[in-house]
């Protein structure tokens, strides 16, 4: 499996953009913050922070006894740039065009 594999079947479910979301709000939860957040066990967030995890979109630090979350948020961005960006590009140069002709008539 590639690395946008990864990012992408993490992206693929709900209960783990949540919890991107959460770690966009406030990066350094624990497994408890977290789960407090989800109407599902302590195992199955856990499950769903290793597979976030696995695709690099949240790194672990550990703080004495507690392992503390954080969003990296540079795989989403290689995502953009190489699949949203390249697609985005034709329609803006397009406007572009558009917006100096527009411009130039009388």
């Amino acid at each position: 499996m590639t690395d946008d594999d990864r990012v992408f079947k993490a992206l693929a479910d709900p209960s783990r953009r949540f919890l991107l979301d959460l770690l966009f709000a406030r990066d350094g939860r624990t497994l408890t913050e977290l789960e407090s957040e989800l109407e599902m066990t302590r195992f199955g967030v856990a499950k769903h922070l290793r597979v976030l995890e696995e695709a690099g979109l949240v790194v672990v630090r550990r703080s004495g006894r507690e392992k503390l979350h954080f969003l990296n948020p540079v795989p989403i961005r290689q995502i953009h740039d190489r699949w949203i960006d390249k697609f985005t590009e034709h329609q803006v140069t397009a406007l572009i065009d558009l917006k100096r002709q527009l411009e130039e008539e009388p």
